[in-house]
């Protein structure tokens, strides 16, 4: 019979220890060793007792890459605008306007733009010839040029030079004699202008950019309008349709084109004439260039699918040598005309004024155009 605990015990006996408030059969032997593994199983990791009947912890959340999904998108729009751009710039109209010829005049320093204003209505309704006081084409007798202006931007810090060359002035027509210049335009059209032109100022042209009737009106609508002051006593002139009281205000591209147009109201016909055109083109520029236009998208957008259509550039021309050219008339031009002699005659100080454009370098003060 075993020994009963008590008086008759073995000192010596050993049991379990016991902890307070947990049942004895779950007390291990202090020197007993853990339980081994099967053979084949791994290893078991003792259970941490902090955490029996602790709740399973919390799958980790990954937070969102947002640096990642904002590159997608900056490259997606990236890659949208890249496209948009090639599809804008290959839907210019283009013209093989400066050919070479025997004898052409070598390259000059600087950047030369041959500048056109043409007559054509070339997509214009009856309906909007009438609104914009153009006429037919039948009725004007063919294709002209109301605005002929070389542009120069030299090489340097200098200021571009913008200058107008009379439609009236006598030059010789390579094979076909003395003429007005703008009847090179209506006898070959873009190639025997830019070649009758780069012949008499002995200046080699790089570019080219032609604009019609409705192309330029579209394209003032398309800023919203453009403020020119209009000196007293205003304008009434039934040829042009330039009818305006004195007074600086906005004009639409309806008003801008007989703003530009306009001629008769004025002893001297074209000198007045030209110098509007400079002035007006240099606004044009000006506010198209502005920051509230190129931050506004209702702006810009417009500017630039008007501009599209509009221009006629040479073969070699390209969407970004148009904005470089804007950019360059967005301030800080000298404007002038070519020294002739208020009718159809270049004076004998216009081989210095070329030769001053030719060679890149600032035109004489005594040879520019005197502010009206």
């Amino acid at each position: 019979m075993p020994p009963q605990p008590g008086a008759g015990a073995r000192s010596d006996q050993q049991y379990p220890p016991t902890r307070v408030g947990r049942p004895y059969a779950d007390q291990p032997y202090r020197d007993q060793p853990p339980a081994q593994p099967r053979s084949g199983e791994p290893p078991q990791r003792p259970a941490d007792p902090r955490r029996v009947g602790a709740a399973p912890p919390r799958p980790r959340r990954r937070r969102p890459r947002w640096g990642r999904r904002i590159g997608v998108v900056a490259l997606v729009l990236v890659l949208l605008f890249v496209g948009f751009f090639f599809y804008l710039d290959s839907s210019l109209k283009r013209t093989e306007a400066l050919e070479d010829y025997p004898g052409r005049v070598a390259d000059t320093p600087g950047t030369n733009w041959l500048l056109v204003g043409s007559d054509s209505r070339v997509g214009l309704t009856p309906d909007q010839e009438q609104a914009l006081n153009t006429g037919s084409e039948s009725d004007a007798g063919g294709s002209r040029t109301d605005t002929i202006m070389l542009l120069h931007i030299p090489e340097g810090s200098d200021s571009p030079t913008l200058v107008s060359i009379p439609r009236d002035s006598e030059l010789t027509i390579p094979g076909h004699g003395r003429d007005k210049v703008n009847a090179a335009f209506a006898i070959g059209g873009a190639p025997l202008l830019a070649q009758t032109v780069e012949v008499a100022t002995k200046v080699r042209i790089d570019h080219y950019a032609e604009i019609g009737f409705g192309g330029f009106a579209n394209l003032v609508d398309a800023v919203g309008g453009v403020n020119m002051c209009i000196d007293p006593p205003g304008m009434n002139d039934p040829f042009s349709g330039a009818r305006f009281e004195p007074g600086c205000q906005d004009l639409t591209g309806a008003q801008a084109l007989a703003y530009v147009r306009n001629r008769h109201d004025y002893p001297d016909a074209d000198v007045t004439r030209v110098a509007h055109q400079r002035e007006f083109l240099s606004a044009l520029m000006g506010k198209a260039s502005s920051v509230g236009t190129l931050l506004n998208p209702f702006r810009v957008f417009p500017l630039v699918t008007n501009g599209v259509s509009s221009f006629t550039v040479d073969d070699g021309d390209h969407l970004w040598h148009l904005a470089a050219m804007g950019w360059a008339m967005r301030g800080g031009m000298v404007t002038t005309t070519v020294p002739f002699d208020g009718g159809s005659r270049w004076t004998s100080d216009a081989p210095r004024f070329w030769a001053a454009i030719a060679a890149d370098e600032p035109v004489p003060s005594e040879l520019l155009t005197k502010p009206r």
